[in-house]
């Protein structure tokens, strides 16, 4: 390996490296310096990757930095920065001690800064799985609270079966196309039967990861159980990664129209089974599961597309996404003392007691409602352009539809943070890591809504 490949590896090296700092030093290591490397080793590979020109050669055999990790991989470390930052005050709390989940954040960095680089099926495979390994982790790290066990195993259950499908369906397109290498597994028409066969149980593990209707069941319960911090991470660049390696494969394998039923059915059930049973919630975590439901739904929408504009509606939308559900699931951390504020009810007056952390779920549930001039609008806006520009009208008006019917839940945690006055004492003011990252997430929340243009750039570039 070159300096060159070196340097253009060295996010994936610096994250390996902090992983394993962490995990071997940390018993030495007080908590607070635990977050502060974890934190510094994501921002500067974030950092490196952002100011990294892509290399149009492979660096070492199954990873080159392509402009989609260029992109990706500054993404995924900025959640993982925010996770560790809202973790830091939150596992203090619920005395979660050790150095086991600073070291489990990064090796999920880890892997999600390998698979953008990923160019044979071999390496999206481990990548992905690699990530879901670190999140059975996490789930399950509160030892305190059996909800968090039983989430852990549920969620190891079926992402066991889920990985099964996803390795037979790489396994199919091996045979069919007679290569692990993406750039020269092209579609053989005598092979066009395997192939097709592969990409259909491959969707099947894919519906797992982004929790599409049938394969969504795992979610509520999982987001209920974890963490809060964790249920912010995996509800973000676990599905996020999910969603990169559909892009990955669809940019080198031709879309094939065998696929389009699939595609749409699993959309058009996510939309409105998640945003219907979204109504029905009283409580936030499993109102804010169902709603990822919905929106996994509005991206597999834009794949069905397989226009450019449609790849580039999934990666604007995967990053608008991370900052509106880190900053719900970041303001419900921090306001989750001895017990998970979980219930909506539980938020009653918290606008007037704890005017930051109400202000900031406020931001998020309007964003995620798509309301402008927030960034939530920005995303559901390109989502439905490029559908609309596809061809898929029908399915564009049915997402339309639901996204406009999902407002009333996200606006009935509003009115509870403002139109409800309380008794109970105010919550305990936010520490300084919890604060920093509540935010970084409301301000690219403001930002990318007023202000696209630059993010809208960094995608085109990724998608050359």
């Amino acid at each position: 390996m070159t300096l060159t490949e070196l340097y253009c590896l060295m996010p994936i090296v610096i994250t390996g490296c902090a992983a394993l700092f962490v995990l071997l030093c940390g018993p030495l290591l007080l908590s607070s310096s635990l977050t502060a490397i974890g934190v510094t080793a994501s921002a500067a590979a974030g950092i490196w990757a952002a100011f990294t020109a892509p290399a149009p050669i492979q660096c070492i055999p199954g990873l080159a930095f392509t402009p989609l990790a260029q992109l990706l991989i500054p993404l995924f470390s900025f959640a993982a920065a925010l996770t560790l930052l809202l973790s830091h005050g939150y596992n203090e709390r619920r005395i979660l001690k050790g150095e086991e989940y600073p070291a489990t954040v990064l090796f999920a960095l880890f892997a999600m800064c390998v698979l953008p680089c990923a160019t044979n099926m071999l390496i999206l495979f481990l990548a992905l799985e690699s990530v879901s390994f670190a999140f059975y982790i996490l789930v399950s790290m509160d030892l305190n609270r059996a909800e968090s066990g039983e989430a852990g195993l549920k969620y190891l259950l079926m992402g066991a079966v889920a990985a099964a499908f996803t390795a037979f369906g790489f396994a199919l397109i091996f045979t069919g196309s007679g290569t692990l290498a993406l750039s020269a597994a092209l579609t053989r028409p005598e092979n066009r039967a395997i192939i097709s066969a592969g990409w259909g149980v491959l969707i099947l593990g894919m519906a797992f990861k982004l929790s599409l209707v049938p394969a969504h069941l795992w979610t509520p319960d999982v987001y209920q159980g974890a963490p809060s911090p964790v249920a912010a991470f995996l509800s973000t660049s676990s599905k996020v990664a999910a969603a990169a390696l559909l892009l990955i494969l669809l940019g080198h394998f031709p879309p094939m129209a065998e696929l389009r039923v699939p595609l749409a059915a699993l959309s058009v059930l996510s939309m409105v089974l998640g945003n219907l049973a979204a109504l029905r919630q009283t409580n936030i975590k499993r109102m804010l599961a169902y709603s990822s439901v919905a929106h996994m739904g509005y991206l597999a929408l834009a794949l069905l597309t397989g226009s450019r504009d449609g790849y580039a509606a999934v990666l604007l939308y995967g990053a608008i996404y991370t900052a509106m559900n880190l900053a719900a699931f970041g303001a419900i951390s921090s306001l989750s003392f001895e017990e998970e504020r979980e219930q909506i009810t539980d938020f009653t007056g918290i606008g007037f007691t704890a005017p930051v952390r109400g202000g900031v779920l406020a931001l998020a549930m309007i964003s995620l409602a798509g309301i402008p001039p927030t960034a939530g609008f920005i995303g559901k806006f390109f989502i439905f352009y490029s559908a609309l520009k596809g061809g898929i009208v029908p399915l564009a008006v049915v997402g339309i539809l639901s996204a406009a019917a999902s407002a009333y839940f996200y606006l009935r945690v509003v009115a509870q943070l403002y139109m409800h006055r309380t008794e109970s004492p105010a919550p305990k003011p936010v520490g300084f890591a919890e604060g920093l990252a509540l935010c970084a997430a409301s301000a690219a929340i403001l930002i990318i809504g007023v202000y696209p243009g630059p993010l809208l750039e960094m995608v085109e570039t990724a998608l050359r």
